[in-house]
């Protein structure tokens, strides 16, 4: 402990986050400095650790405990579910090792930090839409809400089939072809001006889109699109006033419209709209419909495998291995799956 330096988890922290911002993608940043929140929490009130050369494998210990039992969970006394406090943990393993490269705390210090073992079933979300939900959402908002903002990045997000980094990626001049015979969408990597792609230039495709959605993207260029530049200077497909939109705008236009009282119909939940919390535009995702972009990405998988597009075909289109797919984006059921066997099958 003598060759340390003394330094504060803020400022260790702080330090991590700007290395991270650096070599990693932004939605790397947001996820370490989401999980280290309650890691900086707990130091200050629970650990009483000001100076990280004191950290100890029995201070993690402890801090995995209170993680586990809830700490720093926004108020709610249950149990953190597993895959949660793994991602937690391996954060935290990140940035000990930084720590450890910085002089703060020994360099084998991130060992000590116990990774709980996870099953396939602790892997995979539980959060799902069906197929059959969103159409019901597209045609609404083709009906009240045509062209606008909403209603064109639930069409890319539904068929693209892309994650919302995707979506965020596209260009006007670039990247959109609306006009000739094969209009699409060409999806491209560009981390040095705040658009990468999840699996980086791996990622980079050219997705074909129905002559129809090209005429409303049409529409929303030429109507309610704010005609703006993002801070690099270029010229994105969906816009807000300030430039390209954000990933939580995004998040925030799959959040108000999966909520069934958003489109006029009866709370299947049995809520009062006049008094339910999910009606506040910040608390969208407290309702139990709510539903996240990921969500309609699954959706477009289970989909296409329902309608029996070979693996390989929706892997390419949206830009995950057959292993990923399989395991996190088709949530059909034994059913359906035995329906898709039963369509190849000879039993002549």
């Amino acid at each position: 402990m003598s060759d340390l330096e003394p330094i504060t988890p803020s400022e260790a922290i702080d330090l991590h986050l700007e290395r991270v911002d650096t070599d990693a993608a932004e939605w790397t940043h947001t996820g370490h400095k989401s999980d280290l929140r309650a890691f900086l929490e707990w130091c200050r009130e629970e650990g009483g650790v000001d100076n990280l050369n004191t950290l100890s494998g029995r201070d993690l210990y402890k801090f995995r405990v209170w993680r586990r039992e809830g700490g720093y969970s926004n108020g709610q006394d249950e149990e953190l579910a597993k895959k949660t406090l793994h991602s937690n943990l391996a954060t935290l393993r990140s940035f000990l090792r930084f720590c450890g490269s910085i002089d703060a705390v020994s360099e084998d210090l991130y060992l000590s930090v116990p990774l709980p073992s996870l099953s396939d079933d602790d892997e995979v979300s539980d959060s799902k839409i069906v197929p059959e939900r969103v159409p019901v959402v597209l045609e609404y908002l083709r009906t009240y809400e045509y062209a606008s903002r909403d209603h064109v990045t639930w069409m890319l997000l539904w068929y693209l089939g892309s994650r919302t980094g995707g979506i965020r990626s596209i260009d006007l001049d670039e990247d959109v072809e609306l006009d000739g015979r094969e209009p699409g969408i060409d999806l491209r990597h560009r981390p040095e001006t705040g658009t990468p792609l999840k699996n980086g230039k791996q990622s980079e495709r050219y997705n074909r889109i129905e002559d129809w959605i090209a005429g409303v993207l049409e529409d929303w260029i030429d109507g309610p699109r704010p005609d703006v530049t993002d801070e690099y200077g270029r010229e994105p497909l969906i816009t807000t006033t300030r430039g390209r939109v954000s990933a939580s705008c995004i998040r925030d236009a799959v959040y108000r419209w999966t909520r069934p009282c958003a489109r006029g119909e009866e709370c299947p939940h049995g809520r009062d709209p006049e008094t339910c919390e999910a009606t506040d535009h910040s608390k969208m995702s407290k309702c139990p419909s709510s539903r996240s972009p990921h969500d309609i990405r699954k959706a477009r998988v289970t989909k296409y495998r329902n309608d029996n597009v070979p693996r390989g075909v929706v892997a390419e289109e949206v830009d995950a291995s057959e292993r990923i797919l399989d395991k996190h984006y088709d949530r059909a059921s034994r059913r359906e799956k035995g329906s898709r066997r039963w369509e190849f099958i000879d039993r002549e």
